[in-house]
């Protein structure tokens, strides 16, 4: 992992300042940096940065180090960390904020399956009122990893056989009312 020294100058507090008042992350300033959150997450080894540390960037004002992060996507939203908390910080919901800024300002890693399958996800149930498992895992892989799909072929078609899987796209009644109470894009979603 390079290392880049941070200067406060490089801060943007207001950005802080925003990010606190989102519903769950009031009390991001009662943080004590134990590190309890990052030793209970399963998935802290797998992440560049532990969960500790992604609470202290965003506090301290390093908005695009917090929301390039993979960690925020990592986030398997298990609730291990709030649950043990000593201070009772919601750190999943932090965690979701963060995902919602990088979509909205563009700052999700490219082909990580996880942001695309979230605005895949999105763009889906807008677009029908509900998602199909067989054109979102096709599209999320056609936009992160298409090789992969050669990878998944077996299963799909043994799904496809046995009727656990449908390639029908299926759309609820009145989507006209949805899509006037959903943004056009997740971008415009706060």
């Amino acid at each position: 992992m390079e290392r880049h020294i941070r200067y406060q100058r490089e801060a943007d507090v207001e950005w802080t300042r925003r990010i606190a008042e989102k519903p769950g992350c009031e009390r991001l300033f009662s943080c004590i940096q134990c590190g309890t959150c990052s030793g209970t997450c399963p998935l802290s080894v797998y992440m560049d940065y532990t969960p500790r540390r992604v609470i202290q960037l965003v506090r301290e004002g390093f908005r695009d180090d917090a929301l390039k992060s993979k960690t925020i996507w990592l986030c398997a939203s298990c609730y291990a960390c709030a649950a043990h908390c000593p201070q009772d910080i919601h750190i999943t919901d932090v965690m979701y904020t963060l995902k919602r800024e990088a979509i909205a300002d563009n700052l999700a890693p490219k082909r990580f399956p996880i942001p695309v399958l979230a605005r895949e996800f999105y763009d889906m149930v807008r677009k029908n009122g509900r998602s199909s498992e067989f054109w979102l895992v096709l599209r999320m892989m056609l936009k992160s990893n298409p090789l992969g799909l050669f990878a998944m072929a077996g299963s799909g078609l043994a799904l496809l056989r046995t009727g656990r899987l449908s390639l029908r796209s299926e759309r609820i009644k009145h989507i006209d009312q949805l899509q006037r109470a959903l943004p056009a894009s997740p971008r415009e979603v706060h």
